[in-house]
């Protein structure tokens, strides 16, 4: 909680009110399947960009694999943008058509 101080000058009294602050929306970050991805690449991105061991890479990318899709994080907004686009753009200058997305955590509030 945050509290704010207000000065009334008709009555120069000074008040303390506290307000609630909300917390804001987490996303998801999640790694898609494709046919042409190499899966060294992805456990490369998951390392690199996501700061994934070695092993929770290889998860993941088994994962996404089998399922078609798989969980890299959780983020705040533009942590979780920031990383969708360092994907891409890792993705594309090594020739690779990877595809990743955000998607709003469950009981979260699109901003």
């Amino acid at each position: 909680m945050s509290e704010v101080y207000r000065f009334d000058t008709e009555e120069q009294i000074l008040t303390k009110e506290k307000l609630k602050l909300k917390k804001p929306p987490k996303f998801r970050v999640v790694i898609l399947n494709d046919d042409y991805t190499p899966m060294e690449f992805v456990v490369w991105i998951l390392k690199v960009v996501f700061y994934r061991t070695a092993a929770e890479s290889e998860r993941i990318m088994l994962q996404a694999h089998t399922t078609g899709k798989a969980l890299c994080g959780v983020y705040s907004h533009d942590v979780a943008k920031t990383k969708v686009s360092e994907t891409h753009k890792l993705a594309e200058q090594n020739g690779h058509p990877l595809q990743c997305r955000m998607e709003i955590e469950e009981g979260e509030e699109e901003p």
